[in-house]
């Protein structure tokens, strides 16, 4: 079957580094990250270790009361980011009223997290565990379940084609985007609202913790996380959300959308090994599928967009498994090293952030790593420390892994409209 082309129009996010790609790139040339102790996690005591997170501290913007009331915090993050995105592709006008071509049924949507609202969650464990059904209401399920952000932003925009959930951890937004682009590029599709989201909780903290695998930095919040660097000691989980709107490009130009990037490449795989161990094979292979995807040679992207988590065994495993494709020392960072892990928000986050650096020609490098603290069991790459950098590329890379054994790499050109 023929592929058909599949374009960017539209992107928006709720980040701890801004809501827009200006606060973004400033915020990235501040080299400062949004890592803070949380010091009302002191309630949960010495059985939990790490005080660290990147929360999302700006108020949420305000939307129709009676249309986001079966909305938790995910979802309520989820239709921010998408709101933004909608308006930049021409989908939503000045006034606010939303194109008709939302509800044709060639429109489908496609995002995910790692969960639902932890406050719905705790509503229901309140009933089992107290049989006390006082805290259910109407919304509790609708704002727990896995698909909460896809299915209300499909009932808020009226949206009728189909729906994808990746409830897939940490590669949620990067799936999103990969079977968005398939979704379209195949024809079943002619636009597809892609995106992830992750609400920040203890929980999620706590259990990277039980695992050794949360940073516990807690008096020096800045200098953590720090990919790559022989001082890591684990991630620091982040919050947010990321919307991409897809579309095919005749679809696009025919409407006069502004095109921003193409997307070219996608591989995705399961490890079928262990439940939180990466597995650097299966990680080269899920690059070495996107790349075959795109028709290209790995030396054609200038720039790799890496998971980057600061977790002792991820960081080799994923920094080898690069190296062992690309065989040469291709730039890359993390942004994980600014925003923490936004779990389920990263794919998308991070990908238009990779969009956004390469249509700017500059890319962020990954803070707290130097030369000197460099993990030498990690792969021959060309790390990006200390300051940002000019590379003029048209083609970049962006790489998301996931408990699970979920493998994700995604490739985007940029294109002259």
């Amino acid at each position: 079957m023929n592929k058909r082309r599949v374009v960017i129009t539209g992107g928006g996010v709720c980040s701890t580094l801004g809501d827009n790609w200006d606060e973004i790139l400033t915020s990235l040339k501040a080299y400062e990250n949004k890592v803070v102790r949380m010091d009302d996690w002191d309630r949960y005591g010495a059985g939990m270790n790490t005080r660290l997170a990147a929360p999302y501290t700006k108020e949420l913007r305000k939307f129709d009361r009676k249309k986001i009331r079966s909305m938790g915090r995910v979802s309520r993050l989820a239709l921010q980011a998408t709101d933004d995105a909608l308006r930049m592709a021409g989908y939503i006008d000045a006034e606010g009223n939303v194109s008709e071509e939302l509800s044709n049924g060639r429109c489908g949507i496609s995002y995910g997290s790692c969960m639902g609202s932890m406050d719905a969650n705790m509503e229901l464990c309140h009933m089992m565990e107290h049989d006390d059904c006082s805290k259910m209401n109407a919304t509790t399920y609708v704002r727990a379940m896995p698909q909460t952000h896809a299915s209300n932003l499909s009932v808020y925009y009226k949206i009728r084609g189909r729906i994808i959930t990746t409830c897939t951890a940490c590669t949620s937004g990067s799936q999103s985007i990969g079977y968005s682009y398939e979704q379209i590029a195949y024809g079943f599709q002619d636009v597809m609202v892609a995106g992830g989201a992750e609400e920040l909780s203890a929980a999620d903290s706590d259990i990277f913790d039980t695992l050794f695998a949360a940073s516990c930095k807690n008096d020096a919040p800045k200098t953590s996380p720090c990919p790559w660097s022989v001082n890591r000691d684990g991630l620091v989980i982040g919050e947010g959300a990321g919307t991409l709107i897809l579309e095919e490009y005749e679809h696009a130009k025919a409407r006069g959308a502004k095109i921003i990037a193409e997307v070219i490449g996608f591989g995705t795989n399961q490890d079928g090994d262990h439940i939180t161990t990466p597995n650097q094979h299966t990680m080269a292979k899920a690059i070495e599928l996107a790349v075959a995807d795109a028709g290209i040679s790995p030396d054609e992207i200038g720039y790799v967009n890496a998971h980057g988590t600061s977790t002792p065994h991820g960081d080799i495993a994923e920094s080898c498994a690069t190296e062992s494709v690309f065989k040469r020392p291709v730039p890359i960072s993390s942004t994980k090293s600014y925003t923490g892990h936004t779990l389920g928000a990263c794919g998308a986050i991070e990908a238009w952030v990779t969009i956004n650096m390469m249509k700017e020609g500059w890319f962020h490098p990954t803070l707290n790593l130097s030369p000197e603290v460099l993990d030498q069991e990690c792969g021959k790459l060309d790390y990006i420390m200390g300051e940002g950098r000019e590379i003029k590329t048209d083609i970049v890379m962006s790489n998301n892994f996931a408990f699970g054994g979920v493998n994700t790499s995604l490739i985007f050109k940029n294109i002259a409209e």
